[in-house]
């Protein structure tokens, strides 16, 4: 990704801007992501939120339950309340996994991986050679671009 890219919700109420490429994008089939969409996935770029730039009106933040059990922050519109991030508990506020079906271009991010896919439904197919794994893959060094893995651990690092 070279130019950034603009999303929002449905409303148009909250806005944001990349303001640069996400680490990694997952195609989510666990069933908690199927069921909180109400669709068959979700697509999650994950980027630092400091490379969020908010456009509009602050989200709302709402603690959602998780499989997990430690829950996760979802960022909705105030207005129409569509989720346009989450925050989970290993990184926190330091990261966001934005929702791609909010990008105003929808076509400007594609899964690098698809994960839960022991929950995926019988009748989505995946076809586009990306890697998948029956439930998170074991390794992130195998998954992610070293410099995205280096961006990762700086961020960890800096929240301790």
């Amino acid at each position: 990704m070279t130019q950034t890219l603009d999303g929002g919700c449905v409303c148009d109420t909250v806005r944001y801007r990349l303001t640069r490429a996400p680490m990694i994008t997952h195609c989510c089939h666990c069933s908690w992501c199927q069921r909180e969409t109400g669709s068959a996935f979700v697509i999650n770029a994950l980027i630092e939120s400091s490379a969020v730039e908010l456009l509009g009106a602050p989200p709302e933040v709402i603690l959602t339950p998780s499989h997990s059990g430690k829950g996760q922050m979802v960022a909705r519109c105030p207005d129409c309340q569509v989720a346009v991030w989450s925050h989970y508990p290993t990184a926190g506020e330091a990261a966001a996994f934005i929702r791609a079906g909010t990008l105003d271009d929808r076509t400007a991010i594609s899964p690098d991986v698809h994960i839960f896919t022991a929950s995926k439904l019988a009748w989505v197919q995946i076809a586009d050679n990306k890697p998948a794994f029956a439930e998170f893959y074991p390794d992130p060094a195998t998954i992610w671009r070293p410099e995205a893995r280096t961006r990762w651990e700086e961020l960890l690092a800096a929240r301790t």
